[in-house]
């Protein structure tokens, strides 16, 4: 266990935020992972003031999913928990577990290069593997609630292994019962998803459809969603290895059904999706591009030209830059339309 002071997080932060974390370590085990919550509660202990609030440490996955907008002044965690192996298997579906620090991209090609099914609308994702349900990842009408299993979580005060189900984890849009009532008390170690072995292709969602016909795809295969839907994503998201960003930053918003009658019939053009418990979904990206924040910069921070959900790191942002920009349309968007947004990036 090497434990480095003053470590730069610029290099382990999608938006390239340039700030440092007082402590840095990586684990490759539970054990090492179990070590290193030890010695935070030790630096805990030693100087109270350091480490506050509590929790007194920031697992840190793939770093696609959270803006810095200061020093990490405490111990960042970096999981590096790898692994990916088939547990089990039955006439329908094969079960394989994948250590919470895989690349998350890189279990979904693993999945379609052995023809495991189900993954496919996840591609090109950012993040690792343990991030995926503790937002219940989606995109092109998949979440990973659709093909979980289960996975095991190492609870920090206890040091002890727990295994969530499907029903634990009480996945919701973008939740789970790891931002909520379990905020900050697991490490997730590893997760195990269950997946088809007859493909039950879903590529009604989007542009997936007209993507395969730009292809010429008249008979689909798992691979060829995957392609078409990293197409369209690379054709509208920037790339973080070159862009600083960290995908949606904003929630899609839910209204009741009466709300989203009145915006209706104010905004003829606004876009609704039903759902099942009396409201709609709307959608984020139309509400800040009404709102004329689409392409717009204010010096290394914008959002993106062409995709209004996403903000932008152009090089030299601080995280309160984006923060900030963040913030003025979220009162935009409060104010042309009463809806409040919500940030699904997590702020640190």
């Amino acid at each position: 266990m090497e434990l480095q002071q003053n470590f730069s997080l610029k290099h382990y932060n999608t938006f390239g935020i340039d700030v440092s974390a007082k402590y840095f370590a990586l684990f490759t085990s539970v054990d090492e992972l179990a070590e290193l919550l030890n010695h935070a509660s030790t630096l805990n202990h030693l100087n109270p003031k350091l480490l506050n609030p509590k929790p007194s440490n920031l697992i840190l996955g793939g770093g696609s999913n959270l803006l810095f907008t200061k020093n990490y002044d405490g111990l960042v965690l970096k999981n590096e928990l790898k692994g990916i192996q088939k547990i089990h298997e039955d006439e329908t579906h094969i079960y394989i577990k994948a250590g919470a620090g895989e690349n998350w991209h890189r279990f979904v090609l693993y999945c379609i290069q052995h023809n495991y099914a189900g993954a496919e609308n996840l591609s090109l994702i950012p993040g690792n593997v343990g991030a995926s349900p503790m937002q219940n990842i989606g995109a092109y009408g998949v979440e990973i609630k659709d093909i979980f299993h289960e996975l095991t979580a190492l609870h920090r005060a206890e040091k002890k292994i727990v295994t969530f189900n499907l029903n634990d984890c009480r996945f919701g849009y973008r939740e789970s019962v790891f931002k909520n009532k379990f905020k900050d008390q697991f490490v997730i170690t590893d997760v195990t998803y269950k997946l088809n072995k007859q493909p039950k292709l879903n590529t009604a969602y989007g542009a997936i459809e007209q993507e395969l016909q730009r292809m010429n795809i008249k008979d689909p295969g798992i691979k060829d969603v995957s392609d078409a839907v990293i197409n369209i994503r690379r054709s509208k998201l920037p790339d973080p290895a070159v862009t600083g960003n960290a995908g949606s930053f904003f929630k899609n918003p839910s209204v009741t059904n009466e709300q989203y009658t009145i915006l209706k019939e104010n905004f003829p053009e606004m876009i609704g999706y039903a759902l099942p418990n009396g409201f709609t979904k709307l959608a984020a990206g139309w509400l800040i591009e009404q709102c004329g924040w689409k392409g717009v910069r204010k010096g290394d921070a914008g959002c993106h030209p062409k995709q209004a959900l996403v903000l932008v790191n152009y090089g030299h942002a601080k995280g309160t830059d984006i923060f900030d920009l963040s913030e003025e349309i979220l009162q935009s968007v409060k104010q042309k339309f009463n809806v409040v947004l919500e940030r699904e990036v997590n702020i640190i």
